[in-house]
């Protein structure tokens, strides 16, 4: 049976390596194309949350003119050493035209030295040459309200890439969750839990939220240098996410609330049925029993020294006397004492 028979067909599509091989691009050339919006993906419907490319997308860029050089020319990225030289400008200049926001970087690296080396687009910095607004700024002297910007100390490098970064984020986010992690990237914790004050929430938008570009292990110089580039630091930066955040999060919530766990509700209390208390154990003291005396005590061990042992000692004596009747014990003061028997019985 044909899968047509429960719906249309899925468009065929390749793994990002395969259609990197296709396009004959390197793998960051190719990864840089689909951050820019070059070539364009579709979730993975196999369930792994990655992004593959249709075979349609990928035999219309085969089709362009010039292909695969036109497409490697989108992608090149050149430093500041070739940058300037593509400008014809010297290096101090291009560094100065960066810090201003003018040029905007598109990728970074860190060196050897931990070093943070900014790239640009070799095809905007043709564009930005060609165009004849920008001759005053790559001939002669730096107007004086840049001058002032530089010396006060002005580097807007690492808040436009933020800015090319969260534009690139934004396309690839999949519904409203995904789109505010992609604005809590860049602002610190504590931002994101004076805006989203509900703690579910905030776990549930740390899923979407991703994390900055690999550089380093986890914990190490490289991922702290990493993580500092990716979050905001200017007031007025942080103020504009603040409030995009704040927006994305009421959309979110109203489109789709965030799980929290199931509440199990209580049952009637089962209260527990009164048992007898147990009968107090007999005390280990009891009373003699009527006509029972206790045995005397043992002559053997009252016997001292040189005495006969067959002979009461002188406590047995004394225990004899006391146990033994008087005349008329037992009886009341006023009954007489019955008469001897003849017999002597």
């Amino acid at each position: 049976m044909s899968a047509s028979t429960f719906g249309p067909p899925r468009p065929l599509t390749c793994a990002p390596g395969r259609a990197a091989r296709e396009l004959e691009l390197r793998r960051a050339e190719f990864d840089l194309a689909v951050q820019l919006g070059r070539i364009r993906t579709v979730p993975d419907e196999g369930g792994r949350g990655g992004r593959r490319v249709e075979r349609a997308e990928i035999d219309r860029l085969r089709a362009q003119d010039g292909f695969p050089e036109s497409l490697r020319d989108r992608v090149r990225v050149v430093g500041t050493v070739e940058g300037a030289a593509l400008m014809d400008i010297p290096a101090g200049r291009f560094t100065r035209l960066a810090r201003l926001g003018l040029i905007v970087p598109v990728k970074w690296y860190l060196n050897r030295y931990r070093a943070v080396v900014w790239l640009y687009l070799a095809e905007e910095l043709h564009d930005f040459t060609a165009a004849a607004g920008n001759a005053h700024l790559l001939k002669g002297r730096t107007p004086g309200t840049l001058r002032g910007q530089l010396e006060a100390g002005v580097d807007l490098r690492a808040r436009n890439w933020r800015g090319r970064h969260l534009g690139f984020l934004l396309r690839q986010a999949e519904g409203p969750w995904a789109r505010a992690g992609a604005l809590a990237a860049f602002l610190e914790p504590v931002e994101i839990a004076d805006i989203v004050r509900d703690p579910y929430e905030r776990a549930h938008l740390s899923r979407f939220r991703p994390p900055p570009p690999g550089h380093g292990a986890p914990g190490s110089a490289s991922a702290h240098l990493a993580e500092r580039i990716m979050t905001a630091h200017d007031g007025d930066e942080i103020e504009w996410l603040r409030g995009e955040l704040d927006h994305a999060i009421e959309e979110a919530r109203t489109l789709t609330a965030a799980p929290r766990p199931a509440v199990r509700r209580a049952g009637p209390a089962v209260r527990r049925a009164a048992r007898p208390i147990a009968p107090l154990a007999r005390t280990l003291t009891r009373a003699t029993e009527p006509g029972r005396r206790p045995a005397p005590p043992s002559t053997a061990h009252n016997a001292g020294p040189g005495q006969d042992p067959s002979r009461p000692a002188r406590g047995m004596r004394a225990w004899l006397r006391r146990r033994s009747p008087r005349p008329g014990a037992g009886l009341s003061p006023c009954e007489p004492a019955p008469p001897a028997s003849p017999t002597g019985f």
